[in-house]
C-alpha cells in the first residue's frame, strides 16, 4: 500500500474525490508510477501530478487506470471525472504546475513574440489620463481668459475682437498589442513542429492560453481542421477542430489535448 502525500488544501472536494479513488484504483492495481506509465501511454510525471491533485487526468488515462485496476465498469469513475473537471478551475485550485526544463526553441520564439508588460500597460493608461486631465484644464482657463476680455471690452465700449478657443488635443493611449503568433511547420525526426512548443504531452484544455494552445492551433491548421486564428486561446473554434481531430482519429472525443491527441496532431 502506498504511503501518499496529503493533497493541497486549496484542492476543490470533487477534484479532492476523483483523486483519492484514483489512488485507491492504483494501489489496487499494485503497479508503481512507472509501471503504471508503461501499460497507460502517460509519463511518470503526469501521473505524479494526477495523483498528486495538481493537474485533472484527461478522461482517457482514468478510463486506462480503471481497465488495469479491474473496474469492469469505469461509468461512475468517469462521472466523478466529470464532476471533478467542472470544479478544477475554481479559484480554490490555485496549486502552481512544476516549470518545465528550459527549451531553447521555445525561448527563441517567446522572444521574437514577447507579450506586453502589465507595468507598461499601467504607466500608458495613467500617462494617457493625465493628459487629458491638463488638456481639459488648459480648455477651461483659455475660455476664462476669453471671457474676461470681452467683459472688459464692453465694458469700455470698445468692440472686442474676435477670439478662437484653443484647446490642446488630448492624446488617448493606444492599448498594447495583443502577442501574435506564428506557424514556422518543421518536421524532425517524423514529427511535426510549429516553433511554438515542443510538448508531446501536456494537458491543454478549453480555457487555456499561451504558446501550447498555438502549437495546437498551428497543428490543427497543418492537418485539416481550423481552429480559427492562431491567437494562442482555446476557445469554441479550437475546441470544435480538436473534437473533429479526435472523431476522425478514432480517439475519445472529449476536446482535450493530451498525450494521445498530441501524438496524433504530431504524426
Amino acid at each position: 500500500m502506498s504511503r501518499w502525500k496529503a493533497l493541497p488544501a486549496e484542492l476543490d472536494p470533487r477534484a479532492r474525490q476523483l483523486v483519492i479513488r484514483l489512488r485507491r484504483l492504483k494501489d489496487h492495481s499494485g503497479l508503481s508510477i512507472r509501471q503504471l506509465a508503461t501499460k497507460t501511454g502517460y509519463s511518470p510525471k503526469s501521473w505524479e501530478r494526477y495523483l498528486g491533485g495538481r493537474t485533472l487526468p484527461p478522461r482517457e488515462a482514468v478510463e486506462a487506470l480503471a481497465r488495469i485496476a479491474g473496474d469492469g465498469d469505469p461509468t461512475r469513475l468517469l462521472a466523478l471525472h466529470e464532476v471533478a473537471a467542472e470544479g478544477w478551475g475554481s479559484p480554490r485550485q490555485q496549486h502552481p504546475e512544476p516549470e518545465p526544463e528550459p527549451d531553447t526553441e521555445l525561448l527563441s520564439a517567446k522572444a521574437e513574440n514577447p507579450a506586453p508588460p502589465r507595468h507598461s500597460l499601467l504607466i500608458a493608461l495613467i500617462a494617457g489620463a493625465v493628459t487629458l486631465v491638463l488638456a481639459v484644464s488648459s480648455a477651461v482657463l483659455i475660455t476664462v481668459r476669453i471671457m474676461n476680455e470681452n467683459d472688459s471690452g464692453g465694458s469700455s465700449g470698445a468692440t472686442p475682437k474676435p477670439t478662437a478657443l484653443l484647446a490642446a488635443p488630448a492624446r488617448s493611449s493606444s492599448a498594447p498589442p495583443q502577442p501574435s503568433y506564428t506557424c514556422r511547420l518543421k518536421r524532425v525526426d517524423g514529427l511535426w513542429y510549429a516553433g511554438n512548443s515542443r510538448t508531446r504531452e501536456d494537458t491543454v484544455v478549453v480555457g487555456n492560453n499561451g504558446v501550447e494552445v498555438a502549437e495546437v492551433q498551428c497543428l490543427l491548421r497543418r492537418a485539416g481542421f481550423s481552429p480559427g486564428g492562431i491567437d494562442g486561446d482555446f476557445g469554441p473554434l479550437t475546441l470544435g477542430a480538436v473534437k473533429a481531430l479526435q472523431k476522425h482519429a478514432g480517439l475519445q472525443v472529449d476536446g482535450m489535448v493530451g498525450p494521445h491527441t498530441w501524438k496524433v496532431l504530431r504524426g
